[in-house]
């Protein structure tokens, strides 16, 4: 269906678009990147460029490809200059009426052969491919930032979606040298909906006062193998977008307790202390970081009882058949560095062992939040493990 003569529209210059419009023109397709503001055209091309020049710098890009790239590359500023294109990936603001307006109009403008695509993070497909008239035809691609370097994509189908078309955008986002899994139109999908609790259960022993931003951060790392702590993460995120997330999943599950946000996040967000990005979030980035306090046991606790609440997470997923416990696992490892897929971890851990964490969470607290995945109790019954 697609091939290296597909053209591939894209539409928003920012830092997500121009990064899926990256990956697009690198594996050798013609792209066209739409904009409706003049300085993030001219933002995004010298962006662009200054991007290859330093994978070349780097010696992991030859000069005369990243020219290829950028002769590939055409910013254009009227809707219609994408009348030609084969897929559209939409790469905007979240927000469901502004999607919802642009594929109404763009759907007048391409072919009936023409696919389109969102990159929403945690909006239903369904809802944004209500606007079309043709929503068979319409799908979810969602790629994680920065798109030219973390390797997986999120496809996902939307109710009306054609059967066929899910494998064959499979094949091509495969081509471009990505990762891709497949998932159900869920709040979240994958990613979005099984790392809640990294931030969620981190806020709930920090709110508590169990522990303290640098030691759960530091608990994380030392003992779970993470890469970043949650506080820290949070910050560089920005709260303007994970609280936001966590927000828009809350919601979108008919506000289960699972995804209940903390006020100390929504504090900072309604502050306008969104992290990195202001200086202030979590963290004071104007001043010495403090140090954590580094209690062996304590670290244990705390990371046990986050890294059972990330497993019922990825458990429930399973249960529901949101994706397949490969797809899951691989999501977590290549969408969000998680040093384990969580079904394997559980394996590792032992099952019981996670199970009874969230029991005895669940009998202390009285809070469904804490209520363990029917399918991890299936698993202890049978004594199975998840592989």
């Amino acid at each position: 269906m697609f091939s290296l003569n597909s053209k591939i529209g894209i539409i928003g210059s920012g830092a997500m678009g121009s990064g899926i419009a990256q990956v697009a023109a690198t594996a050798g397709h013609d792209v066209f990147i739409y904009d409706n503001n003049p300085a993030s055209i001219e933002k995004a091309k010298n962006n662009l460029a200054s991007s290859l020049l330093k994978l070349v710098e780097k010696q992991k890009l030859t000069k005369e490809k990243a020219d290829s790239v950028l002769a590939k590359s055409n910013f254009i500023s009227q809707l219609k200059d994408l009348s030609a294109c084969d897929l559209v990936i939409e790469a905007i603001v979240e927000n469901l009426e502004v999607k919802q307006k642009v594929f109404s109009e763009l759907e007048t403008l391409v072919s009936d052969n023409c696919i389109l695509a969102t990159n929403t993070s945690s909006l239903s497909i369904a809802s944004i491919a209500a606007a079309c008239k043709k929503p068979n035809r319409f799908l979810g691609i969602h790629f994680f930032n920065p798109a030219t370097l973390m390797p997986l994509v999120e496809i996902i189908p939307g109710i009306a979606t054609q059967d066929n078309l899910t494998s064959e955008i499979k094949k091509l986002i495969d081509s471009w040298g990505k990762t891709t899994v497949i998932t159900k139109d869920t709040p979240g999908f994958i990613v979005n909906r099984v790392a809640r609790p990294f931030y969620s259960e981190s806020l709930r022993i920090y709110e508590e006062g169990i522990a303290d931003l640098a030691t759960i951060d530091w608990a994380m790392k030392e003992f779970g193998g993470f890469k970043m702590g949650p506080f820290e993460l949070m910050d560089l995120i920005g709260h303007d977008v994970n609280y936001i997330v966590t927000e828009t999943v809350w919601k979108q599950f008919y506000f289960d307790p699972r995804f209940k946000p903390a006020l100390s996040q929504k504090r900072l967000l309604e502050a306008g202390f969104l992290g990195r990005k202001t200086g202030r979030g979590f963290y004071d980035y104007n001043s010495p970081l403090p140090e954590p306090r580094k209690d062996e046991l304590l670290g244990k606790l705390i990371c046990h009882r986050v890294l059972c609440m990330l497993i019922n997470e990825a458990a429930d997923a399973l249960y529901y058949n949101i994706a397949g416990k490969e797809d899951i696992d691989l999501a977590m490892t290549k969408g969000v560095n998680y040093p384990k897929g969580l079904l394997k971890w559980a394996d590792e851990i032992g099952i019981e062992k996670v199970l009874n964490t969230l029991q005895e969470l669940y009998s202390l607290y009285q809070e469904d939040r804490y209520r363990p995945s029917v399918l991890l109790k299936h698993k202890v019954a049978q004594k199975q493990g998840f592989y």
